[in-house]
């Protein structure tokens, strides 16, 4: 069983997908981390390099190759990025093979979570004039109907801890 977290950036999907894989003591696999390790280079890095479609390339096929069939067949919780989703053929791996969690946060959370980190996060940069704010709300307007068409189960993460969180969704995806 892989379980997916799918959202956008400062949601909460690594720090809910780290607890989730030690309370179902299974491994973890931040999407995000595999690519830089593969890479050899951050994430910023690769946008200038490669630009944005470059980099999508590049998450697609670590993508295919983490939910490739194993021989071991192990549970994992895998966090993917926020635009992983994007990509048509991610989006229906995601959805396929694996049980898909959208956890869902408003923008003033998304603000706040994200306000100290927005410059290490190559989606977050801003023309002149152009706020941290409405930059989310421009994203989110693109991206929210995919996280919902994509997810099979869509949790609200505003104002809960990471175990409240991590509970309901062991409740509802192990049933």
């Amino acid at each position: 069983m892989t379980l997916s977290l799918i959202g956008f950036m400062g949601c909460g999907k690594s720090s809910v997908g780290r607890r989730l894989s030690e309370l179902l003591c299974c491994d973890f696999i931040d999407l995000d981390n595999e690519i830089v390790a593969w890479a050899g280079k951050s994430i910023p890095e690769i946008f200038a390099e490669e630009g944005e479609e470059g980099f999508r390339t590049i998450e697609a096929e670590r993508l295919r190759e983490i939910l490739a069939p194993r021989s071991d067949q192990s549970s994992m919780i895998l966090s993917l990025g926020g635009g992983t989703v994007m990509n048509p053929e991610s989006a229906e791996l995601v959805h396929g093979k694996t049980i898909s969690i959208y956890l869902r946060a408003s923008i003033d959370t998304l603000v706040n979570n994200l306000a100290e980190e927005s410059e290490g996060r190559p989606m977050l940069r801003t023309s002149q004039g152009v706020s941290l704010r409405e930059r989310i709300e421009d994203l989110m307007s693109i991206r929210s109907r995919t996280y919902e068409e994509t997810a099979h189960i869509i949790i609200d993460t505003d104002g809960r801890t990471i175990d409240q969180i991590s509970s309901e969704i062991m409740s509802l995806a192990l049933d």
